[in-house]
């Protein structure tokens, strides 16, 4: 049966990719996730029995498959051809979405979760010296998942709820809202330590550097746009 009603082919594609979870996981694969714990870490607000549909509606419209991670009793979920193609599409929706609908975007939008696991792939790890290099991220107004700890090393980064019990090299202090500004390139880093609306405490060479390796969106150099500039 015709689902849509239409044989236009815009229609037939918001059928497949229209619904936010789809989009979502679509990133996800983007960027590099194909476990489905990577994806629940990354959608904390995602139900398992949604994740789970969303996956099979994903592999039966042909945008992915699952694969056996050989040794393993897990699986991957890897992009095809068909996945491949959106992730353009989907990125000018993302710049679109920055411009011209970011101003209805609201603090309580944010999850504290999904943001950190945003935040803990974008650091410029060239800028970061070599060995180990742990942070310990705190928001001092949220009473769960208050601290974060991200260790570096190696060119990977790992992201914890939990103490590891490690030495930290420098603390990141700030409410949840003012970060994330800083992460969007909304507020200069400078500016939000000036105001001490963040606080960086640690080991000198990194509060001096901060600006060269702090995360920032890959959309951070995209302002809003005001509907009236449209023209």
């Amino acid at each position: 049966m015709n689902k849509s009603g239409s044989l236009c082919p815009a229609v037939k594609a918001a059928d497949i990719i229209g619904d936010k979870w789809v989009l979502l996981l679509m990133r996800e694969l983007f960027m590099g996730s194909t476990r489905y714990n990577d994806f629940q870490r990354a959608l904390p607000r995602i139900s398992p029995t949604i994740l789970s549909k969303r996956l099979k509606q994903l592999e039966s419209d042909g945008l992915i498959i699952k694969k056996p991670v050989p040794g393993q009793k897990a699986n991957e979920y890897r992009l095809t051809r068909c996945g491949r193609e959106l992730a353009p599409l989907i990125d000018q929706m993302s710049k679109w979405g920055l411009r011209w609908a970011r101003r209805q975007i609201i603090d309580e939008d944010v999850d504290v979760a999904g943001f950190m696991w945003d935040f803990h792939r974008t650091f410029n790890l060239g800028e970061l010296p070599d060995g180990e290099t742990v942070f310990c991220i705190h928001f001092p107004e949220l009473e769960k998942y208050a601290r974060w700890w991200l260790i570096i090393s190696d060119g990977s980064v790992d992201l914890c709820t939990d103490d590891p019990g490690k030495d930290v090299d420098l603390f990141i202090t700030g409410a949840l809202p003012a970060i994330v500004a800083i992460w969007m390139g909304d507020t200069p880093l400078k500016a939000a330590t000036n105001d001490e609306a963040v606080l960086l405490t640690g080991e000198a060479y990194l509060t001096k550097s901060a600006d060269r390796w702090f995360p920032k969106s890959r959309y951070a150099g995209i302002r809003p746009k005001r509907l009236m500039d449209a023209d």
